[in-house]
């Protein structure tokens, strides 16, 4: 009887304003929950992982572990 498809358009931009707030907040939010995204894993934590799957070998490894923890001292 009032609503001619007009009178309500601030409440229903409000609402949609809203759930793209809550959206963003829930793909936004940096911590560890299941289901969500990881943080994002340290180059010492990469080099690790990739020496224990075999994919570089024992002198790779150590080379390449030099060279970060010569730039991780450079940083500090």
């Amino acid at each position: 009887m009032f609503y001619d498809g007009y009178h309500f358009w601030g409440m229903h931009l409000v609402w949609w304003f809203v759930w793209m707030i809550f959206i963003f907040w829930i793909f936004a939010i940096p911590y560890d929950i299941p289901g969500q995204r990881r943080k994002r894993e340290a180059p010492l934590d990469i080099l690790k992982r990739r020496f224990a799957l075999g994919q570089i070998t024992n002198t790779e490894y150590q080379e390449k572990k030099k060279i970060l923890e010569n730039d991780s001292s450079n940083l500090s």
